[in-house]
C-alpha cells in the first residue's frame, strides 16, 4: 500500500468531498488517498484566482507538504492548476515527490499529442499560467488559451453551463487553433472530460486526475527505484540544525478537514 495526499490548497473544506469522490473513482484500489485542506487560518478564500490569495497560501502549502512527509506519505498532489508553492513544497518535503497539476496535466497531454490548448476560467488567469508553462518548457507546443469567462465559484455553482462552455471552448481550440489535446486549466473543472472528449474528438485532460495518478506513479517509482525529489542544489532543504536554531518548522502542521479514501473502501464521512 502507498499513501498519497491530495492537498486542497485552500483553508475551507468546500471541495474536499469532490476531490475524495474523484479519488475513489480513479485511485489504485491498493492505495490510501487522503484529501486534506489547509489550516483555516490562511483565510476563507474558496478559490485562488488572484495572486494575492495564492501568496497567502504558499507558506501553508510548504508546511503541509513537510507534514505529509513526516507522517509517512509517499507522495503529495497539489489541488490547484497554478501549482502554488511547488518548489517550496518540494524543498520542504525531504525527498517525498510533490506533484503540480499543471505540470502533470501538460506532461500527460504531450504524451498524447503535439499541440495542446488550455481551457481557463477567466482571461485574468492566462498571464500567470503562461509564465508557469514557459518555465516548464512547454510553451512551444501551446496552441492557445480559451476562456470560459467563469470564476471558480461560478463553475461549481453552474455545472451545466460550465460543461456547455467547456465544450464550446474545446471545439474552438481544436477547430480554430489546431489543438490535438485539450487541458482543463482548473482542478475544479473536474468531471467533464469524458463528455467533452466524446464530443470534440480529442483527449481532454482533467488536471486533478493527472495530478493524482502522477503522484501514485511517482510514489511507486520511489518505492521501486528510490527516485525521490532531489536533495541537491536548487532543491536542497535547509539543515535541521539551522531550522532548530531559527525556531522554524518545529511544530506539527494542523490541517483543516481530512478525508481518508482507504484501500478498497468508499468515501467516508468528513472528519474535522
Amino acid at each position: 500500500m502507498l499513501k498519497i495526499m491530495y492537498l486542497n490548497a485552500v483553508g475551507v473544506p468546500a471541495y474536499d468531498a469532490t476531490f475524495a469522490a474523484l479519488a475513489r473513482r480513479c485511485k489504485d484500489p491498493r492505495n490510501l488517498v487522503t484529501v486534506a485542506s489547509l489550516d483555516p487560518s490562511v483565510g476563507a478564500m474558496d478559490h485562488l484566482e488572484y495572486r494575492v490569495y495564492e501568496a497567502l497560501i504558499v507558506r501553508d502549502v510548504m508546511l503541509a507538504a513537510r507534514q505529509a512527509a513526516l507522517e509517512g506519505y509517499d507522495a503529495l498532489a497539489l489541488g490547484c492548476f497554478y501549482d502554488p508553492g511547488l518548489d517550496e513544497a518540494r524543498q520542504a518535503a525531504r525527498g517525498m515527490p510533490v506533484i503540480g497539476p499543471c505540470q502533470a496535466a501538460i506532461e500527460t497531454a504531450l504524451r498524447l499529442g503535439n499541440r495542446y490548448s488550455v481551457v481557463i476560467g477567466r482571461r485574468t488567469w492566462q498571464d500567470q499560467m503562461h509564465r508557469t508553462i514557459r518555465r516548464y518548457g512547454f510553451d512551444g507546443q501551446l496552441a492557445s488559451f480559451r476562456s470560459l469567462d467563469l470564476g471558480v465559484p461560478d463553475m461549481v455553482a453552474q455545472p451545466r453551463e460550465t460543461e456547455r462552455r467547456i465544450i464550446e471552448a474545446a471545439k474552438r481550440a481544436v477547430e480554430d487553433d489546431q489543438a490535438e489535446v485539450v487541458v482543463l486549466g482548473c482542478t475544479l473543472e473536474s468531471g467533464f472530460h469524458e463528455t467533452v472528449q466524446d464530443i470534440v474528438g480529442v483527449p481532454v485532460i482533467d488536471p486533478a486526475i493527472a495530478a493524482l495518478k502522477t503522484a501514485e506513479h511517482a510514489a511507486s517509482l520511489r518505492a521501486l527505484c528510490g527516485w525521490g525529489t532531489s536533495q541537491q542544489w536548487s532543491l536542497r532543504p535547509p539543515p535541521d540544525e539551522e531550522l532548530r536554531r531559527f525556531g522554524l518548522l518545529q511544530q506539527p502542521y494542523r490541517f483543516g478537514a481530512r478525508i481518508d479514501v482507504p484501500v478498497g473502501a468508499s468515501v467516508p464521512a468528513l472528519m474535522e
